[in-house]
């Protein structure tokens, strides 16, 4: 089988990593020029974590992760106002670990014979009964037996295979951004923990890097879905009200291209296949980052996708029989966002200080079980029952 994969970030690496392992002739299209520098800290758990094990990639993980144990909120003069340990988000193991890195380990550990390449965008999609035909954006073509869509939210094979972005997309309510900066004195004042400001409808986010530079996280409320022009300009003015070391962070704000921007959102379509072209990652399931899980899913849905694919009679089997188990995995997780939307960010006065008692309550111990729950949604075990097929 001569897999197309369209994006070489977390979720398309993940799958031309399996997908090669078990056997398959792997291309992976990606139109940047290299590898972006742009993401943000995540908290990786769950099957992804499981389908890097299978993998053999945890170990590379874990050397890059970062060992942070506590989220805590903060005031405009920097004081506690409520914490929570990290390994409570979900049950079993948590890493924090940049996206960039993440990216990395799986980018270094890709089987030779994998064919990536850079500055290719795809410009056409041409379906066949027996495979797919693939022309990119300066003239060559590809053929391939399946094409696989794992280029983000904003698909460029969705738009040609399924249609309009707009049809697909559910904006939340709000945009976020994330950045790098040097700030040694910020560096000093976070320390080994994740500090978010205790604000309602914009807040920034901050942990300390080991190379000495501080990574940046903002999310804000808005109505308005479209990303602004300026990405640099509208962080600037969006967070300029915030107390602590916001406004040294904003004076220390780098140029767009430097810049991570979007909206926060989630896809949701009525099915995730069309004959020999098949969709992964946030392109067919975007969960968004209130759920916290994207990265996880990303990798979990590609590791499921190349084991059905690659054991099924058929490639049409095979992307029907990953929808049936995976779907409700996504939508899942997809339904826990939404409603934990005003916990992640309060948009009012009462809203912020429940938010700060329920963090309190959830520490005691007869109550810490249950926030993987509210937090994470249910646990899958699908990964692991997949082992032994091998």
């Amino acid at each position: 089988m001569h897999a197309i994969i369209c994006g070489a970030g977390i979720a398309g690496l993940a799958l031309a990593n399996r997908m090669s392992a078990l056997g398959q002739d792997v291309t992976v299209l990606e139109r940047s020029p290299g590898p972006r520098p742009q993401g943000y800290m995540i908290d990786f758990f769950g099957p992804g974590y499981d389908a890097m094990a299978a993998m053999g990639l945890l170990p590379a993980l874990q050397e890059v992760a970062y060992h942070v144990e506590e989220a805590v909120l903060v005031d405009a003069h920097g004081r506690k106002q409520a914490g929570i340990n990290i390994l409570q988000f979900a049950e079993g193991d948590v890493l924090s670990v940049m996206r960039p890195d993440l990216e990395q380990v799986l980018r270094e550990h890709l089987p030779s014979a994998v064919d990536l390449r850079y500055s290719a965008t795809v410009a056409g999609v041409t379906p066949r009964p027996d495979g797919v035909g693939v022309e990119l954006a300066d003239g060559s073509t590809l053929d391939g037996d399946v094409l696989i869509g794992a280029d983000g939210i904003h698909s460029a094979v969705r738009r040609l295979v399924f249609g309009a972005e707009s049809s697909y997309l559910r904006f939340l309510g709000f945009h976020t951004a994330a950045y790098t900066f040097d700030a040694p004195e910020i560096h000093d004042e976070v320390g080994g923990r994740f500090c978010l400001t205790d604000t309602m409808d914009s807040q920034f986010g901050f942990y300390a890097l080991r190379d000495g530079r501080v990574a940046s996280f903002a999310v804000h409320r808005t109505e308005d879905p479209a990303v602004p022009a300026d990405a640099r300009a509208a962080i600037r003015s969006t967070y300029a009200d915030l107390g602590w070391v916001v406004p040294r962070a904003l004076a220390s704000c780098p140029g767009d291209e430097q810049i991570y921007y979007d909206q926060v959102a989630q896809i949701v379509l009525p099915r995730w296949s069309s004959g020999r072209v098949v969709l992964a990652g946030d392109a067919c399931g975007a969960v968004s980052l209130l759920a916290g899980q994207g990265a996880s899913l990303g990798i979990a849905g590609a590791f499921v996708l190349a084991e059905k694919l690659v054991r099924s009679a058929s490639i049409e089997a095979g992307t029907a029989e990953y929808e049936r188990v995976w779907r409700p995995v996504v939508e899942e997780k997809q339904k826990v966002a939404r409603s934990a939307a005003r916990w992640f960010l309060p948009g009012s006065r009462t809203e912020l200080i429940a938010r700060r008692v329920l963090l309190k309550v959830l520490r005691l111990p007869g109550l810490r079980s249950l926030l993987p729950a509210a937090l994470a949604g249910k646990p899958t075990t699908l990964i692991r029952d997949l082992q032994p097929t091998r």
